[in-house]
């Protein structure tokens, strides 16, 4: 459902009144270049808070690797990172804040941050176990995969293509779905007073109806997100904030949710 971006916002109603989805608005192919300079804008707007979320992010990767060589193998540190693709949404909550703030004027700072992360724990929690039940779920297939195609010492490359083929395909169907569900949800939960399952609905909704925009936003947010891997995960202190300031602006150019109530900034 396309919507006119320039309408007034129109007076709040009530819960029962409410729409089971927000409609969104149609989307050229290169509209996520267009997020990705705008989200540049807000880190340079904001670079201290900005850097000091992708300093966390890249402190908690090396710790999820830490954990995984310590005690299991490579192979264990890798599914360990890759999780992060299904919990990165969530980690990303304060960066929308941080682009709202700029937004409605407001000087970006910590505590605001942290505040408004309080105010949207509830329901971005309730996302984060759904989240969590879907790396759960890939994770057990991975293992299962392992198990039909066990990678040994000195491994037959055609049995190593063959597992990575096969593994590779599996991941991105949950990694698929992870973006579905979260593309355009948590922002959406952080800005406005709705439920997360409409949120999800808005989400997959919107995705779904931007098929080619979609493609080209998982394209960067791939290539970007390898970029930070291979710089021994230094690069994603600088790469999950663009990205998640690039989400913001994202959704507030694909979704109408102004029917919902706005979260108010502490």
């Amino acid at each position: 459902m396309a919507v006119n971006a320039s309408s007034n916002e129109p007076q709040h109603k009530t819960p029962s009144a409410l729409p089971f989805v927000a409609p969104c608005r149609s989307l050229p192919a290169a509209a996520p270049l267009r997020w990705l300079a705008r989200g540049w804008q807000d880190l340079r707007r904001a670079p201290r808070v900005s850097l000091i979320y992708g300093a966390v992010i890249v402190l908690l990767s090396w710790l999820v690797t830490g954990i995984g060589l310590k005690f299991g193998s490579y192979w264990a540190a890798l599914v360990l990172l890759s999780g992060f693709v299904f919990i990165a949404p969530v980690l990303a909550i304060g960066l929308y804040s941080i682009s709202r703030q700029l937004q409605q004027g407001v000087q970006p700072t910590l505590s605001r941050t942290l505040q408004e992360l309080r105010q949207t724990l509830g329901m971005a929690m309730v996302f984060a176990i759904g989240l969590l039940v879907v790396f759960l779920l890939w994770a057990r297939a991975g293992s299962m995969v392992h198990v039909f195609f066990p990678v040994h010492a000195n491994p037959d490359w055609s049995q190593l293509a063959t597992f990575l083929a096969i593994g590779s395909v599996i991941g991105s169907i949950f990694a698929g779905l992870t973006f579905l569900f979260s593309a355009f949800s948590l922002p959406m939960i952080c800005e406005r007073d709705t439920d997360a399952v409409t949120a999800i609905v808005t989400s997959v909704n919107a995705v779904l109806r931007n098929k080619r925009a979609m493609v080209v936003w998982v394209m960067l947010i791939v290539g970007l997100t390898a970029l930070g891997f291979a710089t021994a995960l230094l690069g994603l202190g600088l790469v999950i904030p663009l990205l998640g300031h690039a989400t913001w602006h994202g959704y507030q150019e694909t979704i109408d949710a102004s029917a919902w109530p706005l979260n108010a900034l502490k």
